[in-house]
């Protein structure tokens, strides 16, 4: 089954540690619906009979409606329609995208919605301090649940972790907004594999300001702050073509087009 997700890349691979797929299984990972859905997919055929087992009685519990009209959606990947139809889900006569996900919800669910109420009428430097404190004290699987359903600190935070599937897991948080992932898009210390995956989504790369911010970062491939360089104005080509923190090829690809753009 192939889905364009950050974090279903690395079940897909191979890579992920079987406490984390039984995590996973039993719904512990809650992601955008797509890609939970389609790791739950992936899982409920895992090698290992428990998490198979778990995977399938985690999608047996979610309601047939929902999945109905996620699976309606145009949007919705085909081998994923594929997959609940076999389980027989039908698609539902009209598909909705504004439709209420289909969903699992964790048994940790209140500990996670409490964090920013915890956090409030403490100072900006103080909610800092209070979640990197957390965080330290949390081993990965911990660490890579908050990349999904913590707040917008730890997201700030873990998406420059060293371990990129707790990186790029910050990236499938339903909770991550536009002007964070522009925020991402901007940062000299992000791996190359979070601006990979923002370049690679239409729905982000549509914001002009995230465009910019990609062409601009040193971090990005270079193959892609080219691809991206094509879609700037001429002000911020201009900028670009004299800025000395890019690649000198940018830097000179970018002056050509604005001589050329000039003549």
């Amino acid at each position: 089954m192939s889905v364009p997700t950050p974090l279903f890349d690395f079940f897909r691979r191979g890579e992920v540690a079987r406490d984390v797929r039984l995590l996973a299984a039993e719904g512990g990972l809650e992601t955008r619906a797509s890609e939970q859905l389609a790791i739950l997919a992936l899982l409920a055929t895992d090698p290992d009979p428990l998490i198979q087992e778990t995977a399938n009685a985690t999608l047996s519990r979610m309601p047939v409606e929902a999945l109905s009209a996620f699976i309606a959606r145009r949007s919705t990947p085909e081998a994923l329609r594929e997959f609940f139809m076999a389980r027989g889900i039908v698609p539902a006569a009209a598909g909705d995208d504004a439709a209420e996900e289909p969903r699992i919800a964790s048994s940790d669910d209140d500990e996670w919605k409490g964090d920013d109420e915890a956090l409030a009428g403490l100072s900006e430097e103080e909610r800092k301090l209070s979640v990197v404190q957390r965080l330290a004290s949390m081993g990965f699987t911990d660490r890579l649940k908050a990349a999904v359903k913590g707040s917008r600190e730890m997201r700030s935070i873990l998406v420059r972790d060293p371990n990129k599937m707790i990186a790029v897991a910050v990236l499938s948080s339903p909770k991550v907004n536009d002007s964070e992932i522009e925020s991402y898009a901007r940062a000299a210390n992000v791996s190359e594999d979070v601006l990979r995956v923002i370049a690679g989504n239409r729905a982000w790369t549509k914001n002009y300001s995230v465009v910019v911010a990609l062409t601009k970062n040193a971090k990005t491939p270079l193959a892609l702050s080219m691809n991206m360089m094509s879609r700037l104005n001429d002000r911020d080509l201009s900028v670009l073509s004299m800025d000395r923190n890019v690649p000198e090829a940018l830097r000179i690809a970018a002056r050509k087009k604005v001589v050329s753009s000039r003549s």
